[in-house]
């Protein structure tokens, strides 16, 4: 049987061996996917799905309390890792905001813990909210610290450790809870599979770096789920 030819880097290599050229159209497409769902936001999205389309998690919220909860995941999952890295990137700390290098990636990722750290420790002192709420600020707690450790040795793929937590969450969530959750599963793994596939297209990573950024983030997910919901 016939394997698609693979570059030294782990890149989607032509029938010569040379690195596949990539359409100026895909390549705008992957960089669009990648935006869209940039680890900085998909959290958010899961929140969002939380707050306001899951029939039962936050029932007894008021609608302030609703946009509370929100804008605190947004705080801490999306405004303050981009100012973080903003800021960085005008001090000259790193040379740029995509974070193209394991050692600009290093500083970011250790603001992006502290501020998931700290979500994680007061959303799990409020007896009101949801435990699956807790689950996945702890998930994305201990996704960051595997990305952290694994950028020591090559570039991970932040991306499909977003993805991945997003899905084995939500995979969790519908197997202990009697819901019909067919459609946003099918969404989910639409989505991880976009990304991964856009992160490769772009040439931002290798396969291997997409791999095991997905994995990691499944086994973030996963040791979460096991401390918090069991």
């Amino acid at each position: 049987m016939q394997t698609l030819p693979i570059t030294d880097n782990g890149n989607i290599a032509s029938a010569n061996g040379e690195p596949e050229t990539t359409h100026p159209v895909l390549k705008f497409l992957a960089k669009l996917i990648s935006y869209l769902f940039h680890p900085c936001f998909v959290p958010v999205y899961v929140v969002l799905f939380l707050v306001y389309e899951h029939p039962n998690m936050f029932v007894g919220f008021s609608p302030k309390n609703k946009i509370l909860v929100v804008a605190q995941a947004f705080m801490m999952f999306s405004f303050f890792p981009i100012i973080t890295t903003l800021l960085l990137k005008a001090l000259k700390f790193i040379d740029s905001i995509q974070l193209p290098t394991q050692k600009d990636r290093i500083i970011p990722l250790i603001a992006s813990m502290t501020w998931y750290f700290w979500i994680w420790h007061v959303w799990r002192n409020l007896p009101d909210y949801p435990k699956e709420l807790v689950a996945l600020a702890l998930g994305i707690f201990a996704a960051s610290i595997i990305a952290m450790l694994a950028n020591i040795k090559f570039k991970i793929s932040l991306h499909a450790i977003g993805v991945g937590t997003m899905v084995t969450f939500l995979v969790t969530i519908a197997l202990q809870q009697s819901l019909h959750f067919a459609v946003y599963l099918s969404v989910a793994f639409i989505i991880a599979g976009l990304v991964c596939t856009a992160r490769l297209i772009s040439g931002s990573h290798n396969t291997f770096e997409v791999y095991t950024g997905f994995l990691a983030g499944v086994g973030a997910q996963l040791i979460a789920n096991v401390v918090v919901l069991n």
